[in-house]
């Protein structure tokens, strides 16, 4: 399943995220820092949403009170939300 989400008060506007059930597949940032952007969907791909949520759900960036890696974390939890409600 792909899902787009608009992300809120980070550099990156836009997350695309695929599941497999409740585990990432697949994961594209629309802007935002290159490297980290690049690292981030390596370093998720095979985990649960749970997972993410819990190794990178509520990090902060620069003061903000999010992060592109908080953003992911709603993401695919609004990805999985999705997939159930069919």
């Amino acid at each position: 399943m792909g899902y787009k989400y608009k992300t809120k008060g980070t550099c990156s506007t836009m997350i695309e995220v695929e599941l497999d059930g409740n585990i990432v597949k697949n994961v594209v940032f629309t802007g935002g820092c290159n490297g980290n952007l690049k690292a981030i969907p390596k370093l998720v791909e095979g985990l649960t949403v749970e997972q993410v949520e819990q190794k990178i759900g509520g990090i902060s960036c620069n003061g903000k009170p999010t992060s592109c890696g908080d953003q992911l974390a709603k993401a695919c939890r609004a990805a999985y939300e999705a997939s159930l409600a069919g």
